[in-house]
């Protein structure tokens, strides 16, 4: 029997019994789709936290005080006077800027309004590191820092909330711990949210100022105490050469003998990324295998059916063998059936899947997230339909194959 030939019947046998076809086709409908939605949104979710940590600039790492690996017998600390040293291009020749940055938060009050918000004091350099220019007024300027000035830098959200009426705020007065500071600046929408912090609801002030006025942190030497560094490389092919000046220049400064580990940890947005990523590829594997339980339980379907199709269909195979079908035909013919079940119905599963997918990035469009429909997901869906069709479509196949059309046409 020719493959045409094959598909034409299995067309005909399947279309015979429509509604019985479209509920076998259920279970393979369900898991293909839900392998594809929940595929994609894994793939979504790897793509978005990529933005993220590139969005927070270029050429960026991070140096934190602590350690990750090992528990310190001291207190660890960063302080200005790190700052200073690692801006030192003697010291760190690859080392472009160095943004300090002390982080926390306040109560934040405006006339009618009154909100716990984060609270950050930065440099000159922070914007330009993290490519965060303003959208209406000024950024800190070397003045305010010099002066401790009470000036304040609002993100996007953070005006939204407290100045809704006030397309500009520039001049607007706010309190922070009940401390008054003058609005010089909004900055441009950054993005954020969806388990992630929401950078555009912070309020920026002077390093200085927050070092004295709002966080006075000390270390057990006096000194004031950051909560970390931005440092940008000169470019992307010298961020490894970087990050050792700066690792060398630190150990030096905080007289770690060799052999000890480090009192801070250096941490690249490539390896945020690729920790990250990784998490997320194992979250997507598990999520699209316990959708793949769905194929399973659909492929048994198939099976079922089929099976009940054979016994159904007894004279029909006794009668094609005895006017000259061969094994190989009757066999072909049921595959062909279970097959073309598993298949059509991944296509309408494909289509289900990828609607989902869609409808998941359209209640999600305000933080940014979009799944990704690959061709890597539907292909996957695609071959293993078909693949759970042929391996519950051979045993009623061999067994209709197998049947004998003498006793085949005494059946009743």
């Amino acid at each position: 029997m020719k493959a045409l030939e094959a598909i034409r019947l299995a067309l005909r046998a399947l279309t015979t019994n429509k509604l019985r076809s479209a509920l076998t086709m259920l279970g393979i409908i369900i898991g293909v789709g839900a392998v594809i939605t929940l595929m994609s949104v894994g793939e979504g979710v790897q793509a978005y936290i990529t933005s993220q940590f590139e969005s927070i600039g270029t050429n960026l790492f991070f140096v934190i005080p602590g350690s990750f690996e090992e528990e310190l017998d001291r207190p660890a600390y960063l302080t200005l006077k790190d700052t200073v040293a690692l801006a030192d291009a003697v010291e760190a020749p690859d080392v472009l800027r160095v943004a300090p940055l002390v982080q926390g938060s306040a109560q934040v009050t405006a006339p009618g309004k009154d909100k716990r918000v984060g609270v950050s004091g930065v440099t000159l350099d922070y914007a330009i590191v993290r490519d965060w220019p303003t959208r209406i007024g000024t950024f800190i300027s070397e003045t305010d820092e010099e002066s401790r000035g009470r000036v304040a830098v609002l993100g996007n959200d953070t005006a939204s909330y407290f100045f809704p009426d006030t397309p500009d705020p520039v001049g607007e007065i706010i309190r922070l711990n009940g401390a008054p500071f003058r609005i010089i600046g909004v900055l441009e929408e950054k993005g954020g949210g969806g388990g992630f912090q929401n950078e555009d609801e912070v309020v920026l002030i002077p390093l200085s100022t927050a070092l004295t006025r709002i966080f006075a942190r000390r270390t057990n030497r006096g000194e004031p105490s950051i909560s970390f560094i931005y440092v940008q490389a000169t470019a992307e092919d010298r961020m490894n050469a970087a990050i050792e000046e700066v690792s060398q220049v630190l150990r030096r400064r905080h007289r770690i003998a060799p052999g000890l580990p480090n009192d801070f940890t250096v941490i690249s947005q490539s390896d945020l990324i690729g920790t990250f990523q990784q998490i997320t590829g194992v979250l997507t594997v598990f999520l699209g295998a316990i959708a793949g339980i769905s194929l399973l339980v659909g492929g048994i379907g198939i099976m079922n059916i089929m099976l009940v199709s054979v016994t159904e269909r007894t004279r029909e195979i006794g009668l094609r063998k005895a006017v000259g079908a061969r094994k190989r035909d009757i066999l072909l013919q049921f595959l062909s059936e279970a097959i073309m079940l598993s298949l059509f119905g991944g296509a309408i599963g494909i289509l289900i899947g990828s609607g989902g997918a869609k409808a998941i990035s359209y209640f999600l469009r305000e933080d940014g997230f979009s799944a990704v429909i690959t061709v890597g997901a539907v292909t996957l869906a695609t071959l293993f339909s078909a693949a759970v069709g042929l391996f519950f479509g051979i045993y009623p196949a061999q067994r209709a194959a197998g049947l004998n059309p003498i006793d085949a046409l005494r059946y009743e």
